[in-house]
């Protein structure tokens, strides 16, 4: 009898030993993770022209106005939108994609300066964000939503506006998966709306 607890007793040592080599061997991973839309992207094929624009901060919908990466499934109750509990942004998805905007156009060859800057020689371009979020069609497959409302305006006078609305299928269906979908249709519908703005009759 002594034997078997010896040997029970030496077994669970060298389990406890095994656990504490795997525990030096392999650092702690989080599973909570930040994200942002990553740095701009060419549109394959694509070249937006230059435009020279004042742009206002983003509007977003009540609910798009925080952190949260939201997620909707439209197979089981599309009215619902849910959000990821691990995951986040590292700022409202409203203030990146105006960055990435901003950003984009001056790839281009234009100018994208703050509204807060008051510059009176340049025609102002305001964004509603009615929807940014990851939709699952189905377990299984899923894409990334965006949809926008676009006003340009020489002063107090409305030039145009426009509705604009992106996809981009995810490659997973997770949260880093639906982010870089985001990427992708934030990339897209940044290209359609500076293509836009330059056929309208700006400040020169």
């Amino acid at each position: 009898m002594k034997r078997i607890h010896a040997l029970h007793a030496t077994l669970l040592l060298l389990c406890v030993a095994l656990i504490s080599a795997c525990s030096l061997q392999r650092p702690h991973l989080s599973t909570s993770s930040l994200f942002d839309l990553g740095p701009p992207r060419t549109t394959a094929g694509r070249i937006p022209p230059a435009v020279n624009v004042s742009i206002a901060e983003v509007n977003t919908a009540a609910w798009l106005d925080n952190s949260a990466i939201f997620y909707r499934l439209l197979y089981a109750n599309d009215l619902q939108p849910r959000a990821y509990s691990q995951n986040r942004w590292v700022m409202p998805p409203a203030r990146l994609f105006e960055q990435r905007l901003k950003a984009r156009i001056a790839q281009a060859g234009g100018i994208a300066a703050a509204a807060s800057d008051g510059a009176v020689n340049l025609s102002l371009v305001r964004i509603e964000a009615d929807d940014f979020s990851h939709a699952f069609m189905s377990a299984d497959k899923s894409r990334a939503e965006i949809a926008l409302r676009v006003s340009v305006l020489n002063g107090r006078t409305l030039i145009a506006q426009k509705s604009f609305h992106a996809q981009a299928p995810a490659a997973s269906n997770d949260a880093p998966g639906g982010v870089r979908a985001l990427a992708t249709a934030s990339d897209t519908v940044i290209d359609d709306i500076i293509t836009w703005i330059a056929t309208l009759p700006l400040k020169r």
